[in-house]
């Protein structure tokens, strides 16, 4: 059983920076497409970005060039620069271990084909 156990969350103006992790067992990092995703009230749930066992990266079009995601040991990270109020929401990290070749490179991927998810950290970006 995969368990993932998000951090990092706040209150930040905008034009400011927050660092989300995300912890799990290390076996995870190596074997799973992992994520993170967001839902802003009233919302459906949408993929920011995501990271193959290889570490190729994919990004939302809304977060390119402002969030990265990376992943070290046992933590996976968002790091979120010049943040925006429409980045408010609560923020998720995900995993799913099945999946072909090429799948977590496209971030438009849905919540559903996730299986494994944390329990959510709130970010909120105030103007």
């Amino acid at each position: 059983q995969v368990q993932l156990v998000e951090s990092g969350g706040g209150s930040v103006q905008a034009g400011g920076s927050l660092r989300l992790s995300c912890a799990a067992s290390a076996y995870t990092y190596i074997r799973y497409c992992m994520g993170w995703f967001r839902q802003a009230p009233g919302k459906e749930r949408e993929g920011v970005a995501l990271i193959d066992r290889d570490g190729s990266t994919s990004y939302a079009d809304s977060v390119k060039g402002r969030f990265t995601i990376s992943k070290a040991e046992t933590t996976l990270s968002l790091e979120m620069n010049s943040l925006k109020p429409e980045d408010t929401g609560v923020y998720y990290c995900a995993a799913v271990s099945e999946y072909g070749v090429g799948w977590c490179r496209v971030i438009l991927r849905s919540p559903s084909d996730f299986v494994y998810w944390g329990q959510g950290t709130q970010v909120t970006v105030s103007s």
